[in-house]
């Protein structure tokens, strides 16, 4: 028998560096969803995707073949990036703007089931 569950959207960021995922978790940061740990990396970013299932993705930065791999892996992730970018489900042009970009993209539909 699966049993509805509620839980939070996660979003996950990718940034250059430490200073810039700090900043942008910090830009990221509302009420409606969980923030996993971020990457400064394609190849933590990758790791973070498979280990915390994360719903969306925000990247700021030249990281087009992360997006890529992520959008060819798991086609409905929301992707927000800072850049034009195929696979990108939407452009934030600043930081001020991610919030609102992440609240426009659709939501994922009804309870997640979970098996006992």
């Amino acid at each position: 028998m699966a049993l509805a569950v509620c839980r939070a959207v996660k979003v996950l960021c990718v940034a250059g560096d430490e200073e810039e995922l700090r900043s942008l978790r910090l830009a990221t940061t509302a009420a409606e969803w969980e923030l996993t740990p971020g990457a400064t990396s394609e190849t933590d970013a990758l790791g973070l995707v498979d280990a915390e299932r994360p719903h969306a993705m925000v990247v700021f930065g030249p990281h087009e073949q992360l997006v890529s791999l992520v959008r060819e892996r798991f086609p409905a992730m929301r992707i927000v990036t800072d850049r034009d970018t195929p696979g990108a489900s939407a452009v934030a042009t600043s930081r001020d703007d991610v919030r609102e970009a992440l609240r426009s993209l659709a939501r994922p539909g009804g309870p997640i089931l979970e098996q006992p």
